[in-house]
């Protein structure tokens, strides 16, 4: 591990300005990703600035009737807060589904955001990775590439999210909201994140200056028919092969709003309009469902070892709407597939 220095901001005005002041230095909060990525000295910072002091760690009404996560709630006190359960069961599901006990009790909210690719070519520092070291190569494209994206991927990354928190974020359409020294702003989440076209180096459309300070939910959490579904390798701890995020709102066995996101296909949470769109006004069918997930898995291209994902995904997209649309979500303690 390359040496560095620590400050521990007590203010969010004193960690945006140290931010600001070092371009080479990282934020810490849970550390659950970043400590990793040092060890493997992917991530070399020159100072950590450690944030748990700041008054993130609330979740709290809106005024528009929402909650707004603080950016350093645990993902465990998300999972399990009685309003999240009660309004919002598909975030909980979504976080309950991923990591272990241990690291959701570390980890943040900010940072599952800015969680790192799991690819083991970007942890490999003795092979070529565009996106640890830009215009090296990809070895992943002609590489293993099992666990790799089969949607909005270049030539120059074919890496995927591993956030489970995220797709259920996208479905919501939730916002992450951001602070500087050159003030605050708002990022749609389905803006945040980026693909990675010919700067997979880039992951997020956050500025190096920047911290996140919540992610806000709007008042509409599907609490009634969402379900969602994660197909992995092992059942007890593993990234997802294909997640799906679904939320319908039905009436009369017609659908009058769908929402998908996927995870584990591509470098953000996936989403597509046109096909949400091909289920509006439809019955609540399988044959509705399996139109929508071949729209969903438009142009989606394998490169080689995982080119079984996509037939996945087509099956996946389907099984978890119908059971968002039975209202009988997949449960994240007994994990087999009904």
């Amino acid at each position: 591990m390359n040496p560095f220095s620590y400050t521990r901001s007590g203010t969010l005005e004193n960690a945006v300005t140290e931010i600001a002041r070092d371009r080479r230095a990282k934020f810490i909060a849970g550390g659950t990703n970043l400590i990793d990525l040092m060890k493997e000295n992917v991530t070399r910072p020159s100072r950590l600035i450690d944030i748990n002091h700041l008054s993130l760690n609330k979740i709290e009404e809106t005024d528009n009737g929402g909650l707004r996560i603080g950016a350093l709630v645990t993902n465990s006190d998300v999972a399990y807060h009685p309003q999240i359960t009660r309004r919002y069961p598909l975030l909980a599901s979504a976080i309950l589904a991923g990591a272990s006990h241990q690291l959701r009790n570390m980890a943040t909210t900010g940072g599952n955001l800015l969680q790192r690719t799991r690819c083991s070519y970007f942890y490999d520092i003795t092979t070529a990775c565009n996106k640890r070291e830009p215009g090296t190569g990809c070895s992943a494209i002609n590489g293993f590439n099992r666990m790799h994206a089969i949607l909005g991927a270049s030539e120059e990354c074919i890496a995927t999210h591993p956030s489970d928190m995220c797709v259920a974020l996208m479905v919501l359409d939730a916002v992450v909201q951001v602070t500087s020294n050159r003030g605050a702003r708002a990022i749609p989440f389905a803006e945040f994140h980026r693909l990675p076209g010919d700067a997979p180096q880039i992951d997020t459309n956050l500025q190096p200056d920047e911290i996140i300070t919540s992610v806000d939910l709007p008042g509409e959490g599907f609490a009634g028919n969402h379900s969602y579904l994660k197909v992995r390798d092992r059942a007890s701890y593993a990234f997802a092969l294909v997640s799906v995020a679904a939320a319908l709102t039905l009436e009369g066995g017609v659908i009058k709003e769908a929402r998908i996101a996927l995870g584990g296909v591509a470098h953000k949470p996936w989403r597509n309009a046109e096909a949400e769109a091909l289920l509006k006004g439809k019955p609540a069918g399988q044959d509705n469902f399996r139109k929508a997930a071949e729209a969903l898995l438009s142009g989606a291209r394998g490169f080689g070892h995982n080119n079984f994902k996509i037939e996945l995904a087509k099956r996946a997209i389907p099984r978890a709407l119908k059971q968002a649309a039975a209202g009988t979500p997949q449960s994240q303690t007994i994990k087999k597939v009904l």
